[in-house]
């Protein structure tokens, strides 16, 4: 069967739920490639008409702001323990070095942390759990939750949706070629930001083997 034909056959309540589980999953504190998923859903729509793209935003906002507030309750209710728990379980994303430099976001930034933290891999994962273990305001949490939620989703998927439309005969004759560019692009996202805690990381054990403060030199090496 060719690609394009097996697409057809994806049936539409499927792709709207896979999208807003793993982005809810990802937003709760879990680390899984929502990006990518939302953008192969979105080429996915620019080429399937059986698929509404108002829905697949819709439970993409609703997946994003649903999984950040859960996150939210989880991490005021478990505190520094769930962090550490956190780390012991997946190191290669929450790791010391990975938590203080979400720390050093949220301190710095407040609840614009969390708007931002939705169009970066990393934080994305962090916001909710580390909002509420640094007890931040839920009406703050909140109103930047629901924000970062609808421009990041909804923003997504317009733009991919309306590049997919222009490209779409493009898309249908090598459909797997734009599967590969989604996957690259998210890939990307989060690779730049294991990058930057890494750096963050190598300078705190730096400034710790020399005595001094890690944050001063975490914050330089930014």
């Amino acid at each position: 069967m060719h690609i394009q034909e097996w697409l057809e056959t994806v049936p539409a309540i499927a792709v709207y739920l896979l999208v807003g589980g793993v982005i809810g999953l990802e937003s709760l504190g879990i680390p899984l490639p929502g990006e990518i998923v939302l953008v192969s859903a979105t080429l996915l729509a620019a080429t399937q008409d059986h698929i509404n793209p108002y829905v697949l935003g819709a439970c993409a906002v609703a997946g994003a702001i649903i999984g950040d507030s859960i996150g939210y309750l989880i991490g005021r209710k478990g505190g520094k323990p769930l962090l550490d728990w956190l780390g012991r379980k997946f190191p290669k994303h929450f790791g010391p070095h990975h938590v203080a430099t979400a720390e050093r976001s949220f301190q710095k930034w407040g609840m614009w942390a969390v708007f931002v933290g939705r169009f970066i891999a990393l934080l994305r994962i962090f916001a909710g759990p580390l909002a509420g273990v640094l007890r931040m305001p839920y009406w703050k949490f909140l109103i930047a939750n629901v924000l970062g939620g609808i421009v990041w989703a909804g923003g997504t998927v317009a733009v991919i949706y309306s590049v997919g439309k222009v490209a779409e005969e493009w898309l249908k004759k090598f459909s797997w070629l734009g599967l590969v560019a989604a996957l690259l692009f998210g890939l990307g996202s989060f690779v730049v930001m294991r990058i930057k805690a890494k750096r963050a990381g190598a300078a705190q054990d730096a400034a710790e083997a020399a005595g001094r403060p890690a944050e001063t030199e975490a914050v330089a090496a930014e």
